[in-house]
């Protein structure tokens, strides 16, 4: 069943909802979603590398796709709340550039390698093999919402064991864990993956959950322009936030619908929890 711009994916108004049309689309797209409401965007944009999305959204030139990439990034900034951030997901090839536009309006607080720890085999021969993504991580201003604790690793039994020793880490730090690198390694979801959806760039829910848990507040607004499988809906949804968010090809509207369905029908009663953890 395909979706329209006035049928709700799950919720009421503009809460909880994805719309199938362009976030651009002058008749609806972000002019639906009023400014200052929103606490965190996560940006997944065409790469402009030519991928098949079902329709021409990544075939740009690269000067008209640095163009494109700032017509939404004004267009999207707007809708957040003052102490709201970005993460955007980008390429190499485009980072550079795209990173000095955004500084020209928010503050840039990382640089996150997505290490997507794919196998050593083939790749070019002329230069290095690319194994990860880049993700820039962006700030409206200094106060912005960062909750490191909710997104803490925890410390192995072994490594407890040898720092307890130490008059450097105390007990209390050593129970909570410890914080997140700017290099992110978890493994791209292939083939077989339980999470796998039919999209040819389906970010993983251990990625994206830890943004959502680090940068928006339990009860809050995530806003994804470009939802294609839907994973910033569904780790929203999975971390009790709310989520709204546009994506123009009807297909992936209705992959959104599945996996958001999904979440709410009960397991099977023979099945194994296999619940994921960020």
């Amino acid at each position: 069943m395909m979706t329209s711009a006035t049928d709700s994916l799950a919720g009421a108004g503009w809460l909880d909802r994805v719309y199938c049309e362009d976030a651009l689309d002058v008749s609806g797209g972000l002019a639906r979603i009023p400014d200052g409401s929103v606490d965190l965007l996560i940006a997944d944009p065409p790469y402009g590398l030519g991928k098949d999305y079902g329709n021409d959204s990544d075939k740009l030139d690269t000067a008209a796709y640095l163009a494109w990439t700032e017509q939404w990034v004004d267009a999207v900034l707007p809708k957040l709340k003052p102490n709201g951030s970005l993460y955007i997901f980008l390429t190499w090839r485009n980072s550079p550039e795209i990173f000095v536009m955004l500084k020209q309006r928010m503050t840039m607080i990382n640089e996150i390698i997505w290490d997507r720890r794919v196998p050593s085999m083939g790749g070019s021969v002329r230069r290095y093999s690319s194994v990860h993504d880049t993700i820039g991580f962006f700030a409206r201003a200094k106060d912005y919402f960062f909750d490191l604790d909710a997104i803490r690793i925890p410390y192995d039994a072994q490594t407890k064991k040898a720092r307890s020793r130490s008059i450097f880490v105390g007990a209390k730090w050593l129970e909570m864990g410890y914080n997140p690198k700017d290099v992110w390694s978890v493994s791209r979801l292939h083939r077989e993956h339980k999470e796998r959806a039919d999209h040819p760039t389906q970010k993983p829910l251990e990625v994206v959950e830890r943004m959502v848990k680090a940068s928006c507040p339990p009860g809050g607004v995530v806003l994804d322009p470009f939802m294609g499988s839907g994973t910033t809906a569904v780790a929203a949804r999975r971390c009790g936030r709310h989520f709204t968010g546009f994506e123009l090809n009807p297909d992936y509207c209705e992959l959104i619908r599945q996996r958001l369905d999904a979440l709410d029908a009960p397991a099977p009663a023979s099945q194994d929890d296999e619940s994921l953890q960020a």
